[in-house]
């Protein structure tokens, strides 16, 4: 049997009807996703997001209402594990994480850095993954009320 990969991701969104927007370049590539990633040894999906929102935005809010898991087989992009993939929403305050910096994309250094875009602007294909994709995808035809 093959190995699974847990993730765990945040849809985090704003009082302007924004999203946050996640872009790293690692292992060579550069992508933008949404804030979030493996889940630990021992640890809990809610256990996870929290501690990788706070590594990644030094945000230490839980108020999180869970959406979505993959139901169907995704393989990862960097190995050959399966992953198994579990998205909140969180409503945030844009002020809550200061003024973003801003960047160019796609850049060629390993890091990551964040930015907000229009929940009316973003397209699936701006997200680098398959699962993103089909997670934005929904939430858009969803059309939840954001605050």
């Amino acid at each position: 049997m093959g190995q699974f990969n847990l993730r765990v991701y945040a849809l985090i969104v704003n009082e302007f009807n924004e999203i946050l927007i996640s872009d790293e370049y690692r292992y060579g590539k550069f992508f933008s996703k949404f804030p979030g990633g493996g889940v630990q040894a021992n640890e809990g999906i809610r256990e996870a997001l929290k501690r990788e929102l706070n590594e990644e935005l030094g945000y230490c809010n839980t108020e999180a209402t869970f959406f979505y898991f993959n139901e169907s087989h995704q393989a990862s992009a960097f190995d050959n594990s399966t992953l198994v993939a579990f998205y909140y929403i969180i409503r945030m305050p844009k002020m809550e994480l200061g003024k973003l910096p801003s960047y160019s994309i796609p850049f060629s250094e390993e890091q990551e850095k964040q930015r907000w875009v229009k929940l009316s602007e973003l397209l699936p294909q701006d997200l680098t993954f398959p699962i993103d994709q089909q997670v934005i995808e929904k939430f858009l035809k969803e059309n939840l009320t954001i605050f």
